[in-house]
């Protein structure tokens, strides 16, 4: 999870590496630091609990210096403090390390170092790493990196400056995503490339085992065992413009203001009208192979794993192949079968969520065919895959996926109908999604122009401690992501449940003082969900429903328009996103930066 960023050319280094980290405090915000190299030699650091404006108070006047690097930190080992705030430094100051992930065998290096005399001052995994490094006899620091990370069990991406090789930053890859920015006579890395754009759109990705040495005029690429690599820079294709709040209080609010041209950007190009198909040229599946599959298992975390249930409704009902959804996080440590019949979809807005990207790397290793769902191009989950699809929603800040959540869903519904079509779906039943998914981006807006009355709506829920979200097979998994986003942003305690299993056992917790969420479309299920409400209203439940039309049982409705049942859950998540939006403003919360939470989990 949190974020690095480090620079080494001409320039003075401290405003470019503070600039950084406020791009990617979503990762990382419980503190954060910066060391510098300074011109009369040596290395100083300055460290906040907090967020990045606190650590900019405490930075001196004079603070000069053309080479540093910087951290801002989502706590694993060790609380907030200053303390535990990277970069962490060596008893003598000469060695300083930024660190994301996790080191497995902190504990049992410690007590090792700790046995020779060394002394702690914090309680983190990563100040491991710097005594290690300064520890070693080598003679370069290329290879005093080298050499720690061999003893070194777990994830890591770091970077690392020593005072007695102050013209080079040298940082490493397993597990964590670092990008190295190339410039004009000056060089850049990070964890994300937000912390780049405004300086540079060429970036080279380093892979798991890779390292590279920045210089101000050069970089090089290598293995931990030291062979060279051939590293070839590419074009971001994002604008710095896209990291902006554009005018918008929060970039929750903007990110769900910006869903009608994400959808339609995920749908340019893409449809073939006159065989009422898609084209998904990533895949590198062919037709023959696509007609082989026999399942379709879908891997996600949270957000993902809720649109992966929703891609599993739509391939098994476009497509007529048995799909599922389960956490990634869960699947590797049970054992899995593992089929060579079976399509396995990997899912991750940042592509580079730990859980799922470790499913991907244990299913390549049984030789299962793997595609990935993402949004970032060149991810390690991306490259990872046998194909994919790009989701293109743009840059997403907000800790919370809004838009992010919504094209991954229509991307699912692209590729549902691209294998529905290779198979047995009709030609009219093609040319039935296809309009409906053209209809998406203004049907979206049109739900949008409520949010003076879902804000309303909102104060008048903001007080429940507790709300239940329900819905029935398509509208179950919108439940569960609204209950998730809800959760996330406002800390009001939220479940979901299908609505068939209220009488199973949560039908209990039904009383005025918590409110029912009911997803009601307009299909099969109409009036099984209406009984469902009917037995909350007869246990005074109040009813907030989102449905097609006006809901007699329910004391409220949202009403979204409609579109084709297989893609009426991509509308009907809209209005919750703005339903819990609007309950953490009221309530106060620090909505882009919920507590305890980051963007990319990198970590297990």
């Amino acid at each position: 999870m949190c974020g690095i960023v480090g620079y080494i050319g001409k320039r003075d280094v401290a405003p470019l590496l503070l600039e950084g980290l406020q791009r990617l405090e979503y990762r990382g915000y419980d503190s954060a630091g910066v060391v510098v190299a300074g011109k009369s030699g040596g290395l100083k650091a300055v460290k906040a609990k907090g967020r990045v404006r606190e650590l900019e108070a405490r930075i001196p006047k004079r603070f000069a210096g053309t080479t540093g690097i910087a951290h801002t930190r989502w706590a694993t080992h060790g609380a907030p403090s200053d303390e535990n705030a990277h970069p962490h430094l060596d008893t003598e100051g000469k060695v300083a390390v930024v660190h994301n992930g996790i080191v497995d065998n902190a504990a049992e290096l410690r007590a090792k170092l700790e046995a020779d005399g060394v002394v702690f001052a914090s309680e983190t995994d990563t100040e491991v790493i710097t005594h290690l490094v300064a520890r070693s006899q080598a003679g370069s620091l290329e290879e005093k990196v080298r050499e720690a990370l061999k003893v070194i069990e777990g994830t890591y991406g770091i970077a690392v400056m020593h005072a007695d090789f102050p013209d080079r930053i040298v940082v490493a890859r397993n597990g964590s995503p670092v990008v190295l920015g190339i410039g004009e006579k000056e060089m850049f890395v990070a964890s994300d490339v937000a912390a780049l754009i405004s300086h540079t759109r060429q970036v080279v990705t380093l892979d798991d085992g890779e390292m590279a040495t920045l210089k101000a005029d050069d970089f090089r690429t290598y293995t931990t065992s030291g062979t060279r690599t051939t590293a070839t820079p590419e074009t971001v294709e994002w604008e710095a413009a896209s990291y902006d709040m554009g005018g918008h209080d929060t970039y929750m609010h903007k990110e769900i203001s910006e869903q009608p041209d994400a959808v339609d950007r995920v749908l340019r190009g893409r449809i073939d009208d006159k065989f009422s198909t898609v084209h998904l040229g990533g895949l590198n599946l062919d037709a023959r192979e696509a007609r082989g599959i026999r399942r379709v298992k879908i891997l996600g975390c949270g957000t993902s794993y809720h649109a992966g249930l929703i891609g599993a409704s739509l391939i098994e009902g476009l497509a007529r192949i048995p799909a599922d959804s389960e956490p990634a996080s869960e699947f590797r440590y049970r054992n899995p079968v593992v089929d060579p019949d079976t399509l396995y979809i990997a899912v991750s807005q940042s592509g580079e969520t730990y859980d799922v990207l470790a499913a991907v790397q244990e299913l390549k290793r049984k030789g299962a065919r793997v595609l990935g769902v993402v949004n970032v191009v060149g991810s390690a989950i991306a490259r990872e895959t046998d194909g994919g699809v790009y989701v293109h929603a743009g840059p997403e800040v907000c800790v919370v996926s809004t838009k992010c959540f919504t094209n991954t869903v229509v991307s699912f519904a692209l590729l549902a109908l691209h294998l529905g079509r290779i198979r047995d779906l009709s030609v009219a039943d093609g040319k039935r999604i296809i309009e409906g998914l053209r209809r998406l981006p203004e049907q979206i807006q049109e739900i949008l122009a409520q949010e003076e009355d879902i804000a309303k709506l909102a104060a008048e829920y903001a007080d429940a401690k507790s709300m239940m979200f329900i819905g029935r097979v398509r509208g179950y998994p919108v439940a569960l992501e609204a209950s998730l986003k809800l959760k996330e942003i406002s800390y009001i305690h939220a479940e979901a449940y299908p609505a068939s299993e209220l009488k199973h056992g949560p039908l209990a917790l039904i009383e005025p003082a918590m409110p029912t969420v009911a997803i009601v479309p307009d299909d099969s299920l109409l009036e099984k969900n209406r009984a469902a409400m009917e037995e909350i209203k007869a246990r005074s439940g109040r009813i907030l429903a989102v449905a097609h039309q006006e809901q007699a049982k329910a004391d409220h409705t949202i009403v979204v328009p409609k579109n084709e049942d297989e893609l009426d859950p991509i509308l009907m998540g809209i209005p919750l996103q703005l339903l819990a939006y609007h309950t953490a403003l009221a309530l106060g919360r620090d909505i882009d930066k919920p507590r305890n939470l980051a963007k990319s989990v990198t970590v297990e």
